[in-house]
């Protein structure tokens, strides 16, 4: 049994994370601001991450062999993290993205269509952390998601109070109506009803994962002893075209795609830039991942039981 603190965990992978630890034997402690309460037997501290006296107040003498953090987006989080938690912990696992990945985002090392992007394409140690940046800002957060994950496990990994991992996440399917995104039901509905799905003239595949492997995943990540990011997807890339099938497939009708000009939005999922994740060194780690066919026609077939909302 260990001592495991899960900053967020009140929905979705991170709530079924929980679960998991807790019926492994773990004591765990969850941490947020109280909107949705932990299971039984789950210790639960209502604070906001984001005050520092308010969260070192609530924590007082409390110890944890592990912290994962489902909730850390900005290096100003990761540096109130690493500050507070320096001491109470021997390991620090943030669950962070592929976005970090994505060459619209940020100048990255050329990796070949193809070629499945490595860790090393971002690396933490050398990644420029700027503080000054209006993170505390929504809008600009949200426009800058995937550099605040850089630079978040940039933070954390120079913090040294702790070993220190990032479990990078592909993109996460599954959950019926809990499904995190929206996104999967945004085109299970649509071909469902015969819609067309916009997409890029020239489509590259990208990775999946389903919310039950990143949270047993993520259990993995938290009783294990590697530090470094490691990429998080089931085997068997799928662009845009391969989704819609298995989607249309499972509803019986046939895809219908519209190709958009350039500049114009395409559907989520259709993506004309190369950051699809290898997921080599979680495999060599001992992790062993599913392949995407395993799990994504059953996860089609229950958003199909879904009744649509009235404005999709």
């Amino acid at each position: 049994m260990q001592k495991i603190c899960v900053i967020g965990g009140s929905r979705y992978f991170g709530k079924l994370l929980v679960t998991r630890l807790r019926a492994a034997g773990h004591q765990v402690t969850v941490i947020n601001r109280g909107t949705t309460p932990p299971p039984a037997g789950v210790e639960h501290l209502v604070v906001d991450r984001n005050d520092e006296a308010a969260l070192t107040a609530a924590l007082d003498s409390r110890t944890f062999d592990v912290v994962v953090d489902q909730v850390c987006y900005t290096p100003v989080q990761a540096a109130v993290a690493a500050r507070v938690f320096a001491g109470r912990t021997r390991r620090y696992v943030m669950t962070s993205t592929i976005e970090v990945y994505d060459p619209a985002t940020t100048a990255l090392p050329a990796v070949p269509a193809g070629t499945p992007v490595p860790e090393e394409i971002v690396d933490p140690a050398t990644w420029l952390v700027a503080m000054d940046l209006p993170w505390h800002d929504d809008a600009y957060l949200e426009a800058h998601y995937a550099e605040g994950k850089r630079q978040a496990e940039a933070v954390l990994t120079r913090a040294g109070g702790f070993a220190f991992a990032s479990v990078r996440s592909a993109h996460v399917l599954g959950g019926g109506a809990q499904e995190f995104t929206g996104r999967l039901a945004h085109y299970v509905e649509r071909i469902a009803r015969g819609g067309a799905i916009t997409v890029h003239a020239k489509v590259l595949p990208t990775v999946f994962i389903h919310y039950e492997e990143l949270a047993d995943l993520l259990r993995w990540a938290a009783t294990a002893d590697f530090t470094g990011p490691i990429n998080a997807c089931s085997d068997g890339p799928l662009d845009v075209h391969d989704l819609a099938a298995i989607i249309a497939a499972q509803a019986g009708r046939e895809p219908v795609h519209r190709t958009v000009s350039a500049g114009e939005e395409a559907s989520p999922f259709s993506f004309d830039r190369h950051y699809a994740m290898s997921n080599t060194r979680a495999k060599k780690l001992g992790f062993p991942f599913s392949h995407v066919t395993d799990w994504l026609p059953g996860t089609v077939a229950e958003a199909l039981t879904i009744e649509p909302s009235p404005t999709a």
